[in-house]
């Protein structure tokens, strides 16, 4: 038996995008694969979802029963659990079902919507267990995934990145969209990860690595408001593909509720 630490990669309610992550790694996934053991990675080749290992890697929401029952289980046969991308650490986009009458578009898109098993909202890994690592993003970067392995089988707590996308603009020299162009932008309080690639090509941040540290959502979307956004407009930016990480889910509420003569 090999003595290297072993990996899995596991998938729940996802789009296996942040498990190309990974893949895109490309030789540096090779290279990290001569001192660890994929034991379970079934978009990579390997399939062994009830192996113990010393780091689990998840990806995807919580959104069936048999999902519930099956992260406990990666939690019990792990040492170390990190979730990767927007569906595991703020439930991603499908977590948009919570914010409406999941049984009747059940009802309305399947013939036999009995045989669809699905709990009543969209939840975080977090939401279920404890996660020893959150790294965000949709998808989340292969640079944090391979610096978040590395630190970890070096014995290191991995750094977690939460400037904000504006200080990522300002390190890489990028014109602010929002004040040289007017446009609306959610740089202001949506955490770095990506290197601020939207704004590098000229386009607002649309916030898919969830919120910084202390946003101030309040002021963002007011900024908003000034640029010429409806307030149903506004709560889109923050119910997107975060829409379940508390303070966009609260901003998002609160500017549905503006919209709507306060009724979310």
């Amino acid at each position: 038996m090999s003595g290297k630490p072993k990996v899995a990669v596991h998938k729940f309610s996802s789009c296996d995008g942040c498990q190309l992550a990974f893949l895109n790694l490309g030789e540096d996934l090779l290279r990290v694969a001569e001192r660890v053991d994929f034991v379970h990675f079934a978009e990579a080749g390997p399939v062994e979802p009830h192996a113990k290992v010393d780091i689990a890697f998840v990806e995807g929401s919580i959104s069936t029963p048999d999902e519930v029952a099956r992260i406990q289980q990666v939690r019990a046969n792990s040492r170390f659990v990190v979730t990767l991308g927007a569906c595991a650490t703020a439930g991603g986009v499908q977590a948009l079902r919570n914010l409406a009458d999941g049984g009747k578009w059940i009802a309305a898109v399947y013939a036999q919507p009995e045989y669809i098993h699905s709990l009543a909202t969209v939840t975080s890994i977090a939401s279920h267990i404890k996660v020893d690592l959150e790294l965000w993003g949709c998808p989340v970067s292969s640079r944090q995934v391979l610096g978040a392995l590395r630190a970890l089988l070096f014995g290191v707590v991995p750094v977690e990145e939460q400037d904000k996308v504006c200080m990522e603009c300002k390190r890489n020299q990028t014109v602010c969209v929002m004040v040289a162009k007017g446009i609306p932008c959610m740089g202001p309080v949506t955490r770095t990860g990506c290197g601020a690639l939207c704004p590098a090509f000229g386009r607002d941040c649309y916030a898919c690595y969830g919120p910084a540290e202390n946003p101030n959502t309040l002021g963002i979307a007011r900024r908003l408001e000034g640029l010429g956004l409806a307030p149903d407009d506004i709560a889109r930016r923050f119910l997107f593909i975060n829409n379940a990480a508390p303070a966009f889910h609260e901003a998002g509420l609160r500017a549905k509720g503006e919209a709507h003569g306060g009724k979310p």
